[in-house]
Order: structure tokens, then C-alpha cells, then sequence
């Protein structure tokens, strides 16, 4: 392959459409807006979820449930397989966590789930376990200490 060779993939980049510009172009005159009506207009169209006038099916629905709002715990989570990669011994807690990189934040708290297998002895220190987690935890002769 030769530098004058390169060219783009094949449908990589496709031409300016030229509208308005005389019957032959296929997109003259009306420039594929067809004839008349709101979308044939400069700045045409309608809203999401307009239906020309009537009742829209987001409103027409009943409404349910709540929002918790402010009030809402973010805990970022974790399973037992990401805790493989500690020595025995070790003490997890959240400031571990986020200097190794396996969370990116602390959020409101941190959650340890039980998905993987735990086989060297760990002290987990988080906000939140799993009763799998706990059991896991403590099975393989490990603390699982709630902050």
C-alpha cells in the first residue's frame, strides 16, 4: 500500500445533498419536501409526542408511584469477585477500594454482593452485605464490618 493508495472505507463519506437545484438533481423544486403542509415549511414539524391536538397518550394515562427525590441513597456496589485480587488478611474499606480503582466513587455507601468466590481470609469493611456476601465472607474465615 502506497500513501497516494489510501482512500476512505467504502460508504464512509457520503455527498452533500444539493436540494433546490433544478429538476435533473431529483431534489429540485420542491426540494423532497413534497407539496404544501406543516413539514414542507422552514423550521416545520412537530413536537415528541404531539398528536395533532388530541389528548396525548402521556397525558391520557394514569399516573403512578413516586419519586424519592433528594432523599435517594446512590450506593455503588461490588461483588465478591472483584475482591479476589487482595492478599490475605487484608483490610478492605471503601478508601481501598477507590485508590485501587475498582469503584470510581463512594457515592452515599458501598454495597458488597455476593456473586464469585471468596477463598483467603478478608476484613470487609462496607455500608451494606448481601447475606450471601456475609456468609461467603465468613466462610472462608473472614469479618464483614458495617461502617
Amino acid at each position: 500500500m502506497k500513501l497516494h493508495e489510501l482512500q476512505p472505507a467504502l460508504g464512509a463519506r457520503t455527498k452533500r445533498r444539493r436540494v433546490g437545484r433544478g429538476l435533473g438533481s431529483g431534489l429540485g423544486k420542491t426540494s423532497g419536501k413534497g407539496h404544501k403542509g406543516q413539514k414542507a415549511r422552514a423550521g416545520g414539524g412537530v413536537r415528541l409526542g404531539f398528536e395533532g391536538g388530541q389528548m396525548p397518550l402521556q397525558r391520557r394515562l394514569p399516573k403512578r408511584g413516586f419519586t424519592n427525590g433528594p432523599f435517594k441513597k446512590e450506593l455503588v456496589e461490588i461483588n465478591l469477585r472483584d475482591l479476589a485480587g487482595f492478599a490475605a488478611n487484608t483490610e478492605v474499606t471503601p478508601e481501598l477500594l477507590k485508590e485501587k480503582r475498582i469503584i470510581r466513587k463512594i457515592g452515599d455507601g458501598l454495597a458488597v454482593l455476593g456473586d464469585g468466590m471468596l477463598d483467603k481470609p478478608l476484613t470487609v469493611k462496607a455500608h451494606k452485605f448481601s447475606a450471601s456476601a456475609r456468609a461467603k465472607i465468613e466462610a472462608a474465615g473472614g469479618k464483614a464490618e458495617v461502617i
